[in-house]
């Protein structure tokens, strides 16, 4: 017997715990009845369903939309041969493959990968990287990451630990967390020339910091140009450029975190690329495989992975159980392919016309503080918390899914949307904030 819609959602209260809400005042939830292109198709709370444009691709990730022909074939594939065994000892052609692609379209230096489950895993083995380098190097008094303020890089405790302390997610473990070497946050704006004041005040206050403490620090951990749930905040490609002088100079390793920016993101494929800037190693997951399943990788160079290997332990030491899983390399394979058989910088670009005109005219609407479009990422930042539920609730009438966070109404697209589905959700985002202010 088919349950209703209310039932659904009691036995989901009584059971579920929802990311970063609470139990016993949740947050409201929509049931989704199924998926298809950019539309997700929910339902409405009176017996029927209604559809509306993800403009989130699932918290970043769904970049070709749902239920599409060559990744549901991908895994279809896969499933018939085997959909998983363990990485230990054993490996098999998806995952050889996603490695080698995964070298082949990354910066130059990097010739290595490891497979993690998740981003916030991804950050975990960086930062191990980082350590037992330095250890294998003679430098056991180095244990501590470099990064600025305004970051977020996961919710396990490493990567809690270079978040934003005061103003991010995770100050509520103060005190449990390494303390961390925290610079400021680079002043805003991606187009900042390298000549304005506040970049050269900026850059000598990182380089200050860095000199200081430069026999405590490991490596230097940032989102290269675009901070991600820490404000969804660009700053200038420059910034990358200091930061990996000073990794140079130091002895520190460059880690950059791309795991919301990669795979087109902001415009070019990596977003270290606007600075011409190459890590020691880097972190990506989220569009990896084009949202099917949860997987990530951290690549390194040769350099890092042969001193690791060298040193101390002989290994490193992480190894998730589902690392490599044959269905999620061989949907991620697909995904990458897809993406670079089309004309992605296009499309991104595309995306990104359309979201400045359809946000544009928010910027002159009471409350909104700013309005910032970075490839395919638009922005409408207001001057207080966003009332979530109610900005939820009109844009969703308006036709579009978004999730709203501190004081930003936001949107990621997917890249396979139209340009009149663009449209639709610069309308949508507008029409939502002009209503509920």
């Amino acid at each position: 017997m088919e349950q209703s819609v209310s039932e659904w959602l009691r036995r989901d209260s009584e059971r579920l715990w929802h990311p970063y809400s609470s139990l016993t005042e949740p947050s409201p939830v929509r049931l989704v009845r199924g998926a298809s292109g950019v539309r997700l198709r929910l339902d409405d709370g009176a017996g029927g369903t209604v559809e509306a444009i993800d403009a989130m691709s699932s918290w970043w990730c769904m970049i070709h939309g749902y239920r599409n022909p060559v990744l549901d074939a991908a895994v279809k594939r896969q499933v018939d041969d085997f959909s998983h065994v363990m990485f230990g000892g054993l490996t098999h052609e998806p995952a050889i493959r996603l490695a080698e692609r995964l070298v082949e379209i990354s910066p130059a230096p990097l010739r290595h990968v490891f497979f993690c489950d998740s981003g916030s895993v991804s950050v975990e083995v960086a930062i191990k990287l980082a350590l037992q380098y330095q250890v294998a190097r003679g430098n056991s008094g180095r244990t501590r990451m470099l990064t600025v303020r305004g970051g977020y890089h996961g919710d396990t405790f490493a990567p809690m630990s270079v978040c934003d302390p005061v103003n991010g997610m995770h100050s509520l473990f103060t005190g449990a967390l390494k303390e961390q070497v925290f610079g400021p946050q680079p002043p805003a704006g991606f187009e900042r020339p390298d000549d304005d004041p506040e970049f050269a005040a900026w850059a000598a206050a990182i380089t200050g910091l860095a000199e200081r403490q430069a026999d405590q620090i490991a490596g230097i951990i940032v989102e290269p140009v675009l901070q991600g749930a820490g404000g969804m905040y660009p700053y200038s490609p420059a910034c990358l450029r200091v930061l990996r002088d000073l990794a140079d100079r130091h002895g520190f390793l460059l880690i950059l975190d791309e795991i919301a920016t990669g795979f087109g993101r902001t415009g070019t494929l990596f977003a270290s690329e606007h600075a011409g800037v190459d890590p020691d190693i880097l972190c990506i997951g989220k569009a990896l495989t084009g949202g099917y399943l949860s997987m990530a990788a951290t690549l390194c160079t040769t350099e890092v992975a042969h001193t690791v290997s060298d040193g101390p332990g002989g290994a490193l030491m992480h190894g998730p159980t589902f690392m490599a899983n044959p269905l999620a390399c061989a949907v991620a394979l697909a995904s990458i392919d897809l993406l670079l058989s089309q004309d992605w910088a296009a499309r991104v670009a595309r995306i990104s016309a359309g979201l400045s005109a359809g946000l544009a005219p928010a910027a002159s609407l009471p409350g909104v503080k700013d309005v910032r479009v970075l490839g395919a990422v638009g922005v409408v930042q207001l001057g207080g918390p966003v009332d979530m539920k109610r900005m939820t609730e009109a844009v969703l009438r308006r036709g579009v899914w978004v999730r709203p966070f501190r004081d930003l109404v936001y949107t990621m697209p997917p890249y396979v949307c139209t340009d009149e589905e663009i449209a639709a959700i610069g309308a949508a985002i507008t029409g939502a904030v002009r209503e509920v202010g």
